[in-house]
């Protein structure tokens, strides 16, 4: 008897405002469903304590890098100053080749050029309840400087832009709703909860407070 092919799995682009929550709707919708894969990256940063070469990154040095760039052998990549990151082809491939749904977890520009090499890639930008949410989930983290919380809203409110570019949007008010709302969409079993049209209108709303709160907070260090 013939042994059954495995169908090969989809390949799944999800972006999403910093802050959003995105990482929790990744691991929620991981944990539920074990035919999900994350794709891991390589990276020239050096391993940062209790990571895996493998697991968490591949790990290489610049040099080997610039290599795969020459080589062609990355869906997409980006220079942050010093390090660089980038998908692997063949990673995604094998992953794919499993019957796995590989999650993509990048950022706008290497969404774009995925979703230009892959047509059939489903692409999902996460975006918050509203800009007071997100502004609290990030000021909620704790961790970051004044400075650092106004960059990452100003990224957002940059990013809201390319938003439309994405076939799907998800506001992710609770993440294991969310979550399984993405999967029903890959599925093709549901729609969204909230209609394009009524998300797109959120995203320019939020886009609006964002910049309302960027310009009290310049108005406020003015004063003092």
């Amino acid at each position: 008897m013939a042994k059954k092919r495995t169908k090969k799995g989809a390949l799944l682009v999800i972006s999403g405002f910093s802050g959003v929550g995105k990482g929790t709707v990744i691991r929620h919708l991981m944990s539920t469903h074990p035919d999900y894969a994350f794709s891991v990256s390589a990276t020239t940063r050096p391993p940062r304590p209790g990571e895996v070469h493998g697991k968490d990154y591949f790990f290489v040095d610049r040099d080997t890098f610039e290599k795969w760039v020459e080589e062609d052998k990355f869906l997409e990549y980006a220079r942050f100053f010093e390090k660089a990151y980038g998908t692997l082809k063949d990673h995604v491939e094998d992953l794919r080749n499993q019957g796995k749904t590989v999650i993509l977890d990048i950022e706008v520009e290497g969404a774009r050029n995925v979703m230009k090499a892959c047509p059939e890639a489903v692409s999902v930008y996460i975006i918050p309840p509203s800009a007071a949410e997100l502004k609290r989930r990030i000021e909620g983290r704790g961790t970051e400087t004044k400075e650092q919380i106004r960059a990452r809203m100003e990224k957002a409110l940059s990013e809201a832009d390319i938003v439309p570019e994405y076939r799907h949007l998800v506001v992710n008010d609770e993440a294991d709703a969310a979550a399984e709302e993405i999967h029903g969409l890959l599925n093709r079993r549901k729609k969204t909860r909230m209609p394009r049209e009524d998300a797109l209108e959120l995203t320019k709303q939020i886009q609006a407070d964002l910049r309302n709160f960027l310009q009290e907070e310049e108005n406020c260090d003015k004063i003092n």
